[in-house]
């Protein structure tokens, strides 16, 4: 940065009074801090790298001391970032303010193939660290392997799985998938089907595949109990939520199988709580009866989560999740974004693929296209029920799709469509109505949220009135209207 840029991040600096994900604040008032790995290495490890900034005093309230010497501060910086690997290379910029020197060490982010970023001393994985909020935090190892395996190309999905014979798969499964490969393939047709196993990856030194027993095998979990889906649905909002039965969950299975069972099973689940909606077409009149969310969307989803979710052995202990919530659906698995995409690039650039063996197998399969058309896929059809688009989040260890249905006041008009409005309450309540009538009537589980968002609204505008008035949250409160 200029010397004026740096003025004015030092007036900034006074005005927030804090660090930020990229500005670290040190004093250096009476010399070189002794310890700048972590920053170093968790700046580095980040895309937008940071700035250390030397002469503020966080602990005396943000207070301009100014650095002891600037020359020989510059030195010392320079002495840790050597002790980095790869090496990292600071820009250093010094300012006068008041008779006072300081310093700014611009770090850059490293590219992801030279990843992560730490300090020798430690090794890879106890000196590696990453940037959560203002703070420097340890790598997990699985954080530390996933650069690696990027770098290194690993291809979890076709990993041995020792205990798994080629006799565990299902043969029938195996020999049309074969005969699918051999289709439009001279190469490969003239070929036994033992070669073809082990060219493939359907199996590697005689024992079954990873990917071959997601696809082949009659109950992979018995090899994996955990590389399977949980899906539960909260009667309300948050997680811990519970209903008028003191029950966590309105349901709840666990969903195991192969890849296409479980992706055919979570489409059942799904579409069993899903709510449906009346849509009448403007232009026609006609009525057509719409799930909550796009069936289209939500396989799409579940299915980028089976594919590219991450097989490693750092991971196999985690399920992926389908949580549906009174607001929204929220499908996650583990592990984030592979390799160089990020979120604002999802559906706009082609991605590296995590799993090209699996994806490619799902391909002939006809399970998928595999032409990266999943999460424009989504927002298509969210678009076209009205819905918002589809938000995603990538944490440190989990991706994250969610959608919100129509209720959550996230709608987007659609052309020549009029949404049926909301079922007649006041009519329904001419003849006195408990909560729980009126939640069945609604089409919803949690009594708090109808509670918030239809009955209180009533109550307030003198349109619906309550049996016992003197005694509002009595079990045996009944709601009637006037009219």
């Amino acid at each position: 940065m200029t010397q004026e840029e740096f003025s004015e991040k030092l007036n900034e600096i006074q005005k927030k009074k804090c660090e930020e994900p990229t500005l670290e604040i040190k004093s250096a008032a009476k010399g070189c801090p002794k310890r700048l790995y972590d920053t170093l290495s968790a700046f580095s490890n980040q895309d937008d790298g940071g700035v250390i900034v030397f002469g503020v005093d966080e602990a005396a309230g943000y207070l301009e001391q100014g650095v002891y010497d600037a020359e020989d501060l510059q030195k010392k910086i320079n002495e840790q970032c050597l002790q980095m690997e790869p090496v990292v290379r600071p820009l250093l910029t010094v300012v006068e303010k008041d008779g006072k020197s300081f310093v700014a060490a611009e770090i850059p982010g490293m590219d992801i193939a030279e990843r992560p970023c730490y300090y020798r001393g430690q090794g890879r994985v106890r000196g590696s660290y990453v940037r959560v909020g203002d703070s420097d935090e340890p790598m997990t190892e699985y954080e530390v392997y996933s650069y690696e395996a990027f770098r290194k190309k690993y291809q979890d999905d076709v990993r041995e799985v020792q205990r798994a014979t080629p006799v565990m798969l299902d043969a029938e499964k195996v020999d049309s998938y074969i005969r699918l490969l051999k289709e439009g393939k001279p190469n490969l047709a003239h070929l036994g089907n033992a070669e073809i196993r082990e060219l493939m990856s359907i199996t590697r030194m005689g024992a079954a595949t990873l990917n071959a027993c997601l696809l082949f095998c009659p109950y992979p979990q018995a090899y994996f109990p955990q590389l399977c889906i949980t899906a539960v649905v909260i009667p309300g909002r948050e997680m811990g939520e519970i209903n008028d039965y003191g029950a966590r969950f309105a349901d709840n299975r666990r969903i195991e199988g192969s890849i296409p069972q479980m992706l055919d099973e979570a489409l059942l689940f799904v579409k069993r709580n899903m709510r449906k909606m009346t849509i009448i077409d403007a232009r026609t009149g006609l009525r057509e009866d719409r799930t909550e969310y796009p069936v289209t969307a939500v396989r799409e989803a579940v299915l980028n989560a089976l594919v590219h979710r991450d097989y490693s052995m750092h991971t196999e202990g985690m399920p992926i999740q389908i949580r549906m919530f009174e607001d929204r659906l929220e499908i996650s698995n583990p592990g984030g974004i592979y390799g160089r995409l990020r979120v604002n690039q999802l559906g706009k650039v082609q991605p590296d693929t995590r799993n090209p063996v699996l994806a490619a197998a799902l391909e002939v399969l006809g399970v998928t296209e595999n032409r990266y058309l999943g999460i424009p896929t989504m927002r298509r059809e969210l678009r076209e029920y009205g819905l918002k688009e589809p938000e995603f989040t990538d944490s440190r260890n989990e991706f994250c799709v969610r959608f919100y249905h129509a209720e959550s006041g996230e709608t987007v008009s659609t052309p020549g469509e009029i949404r049926k409005p909301a079922p007649d309450l006041i009519a329904f309540c001419r003849t006195p109505r408990s909560r729980k009538e009126i939640c069945a009537f609604l089409g919803l589980s949690s009594t708090a949220y109808v509670m918030k968002k239809h009955i209180q609204p009533l109550i307030d505008a003198g349109m619906i009135f309550m049996t016992l008035p003197e005694k509002p949250k009595s079990s045996k409160q009944m709601y009637y209207s006037a009219q």
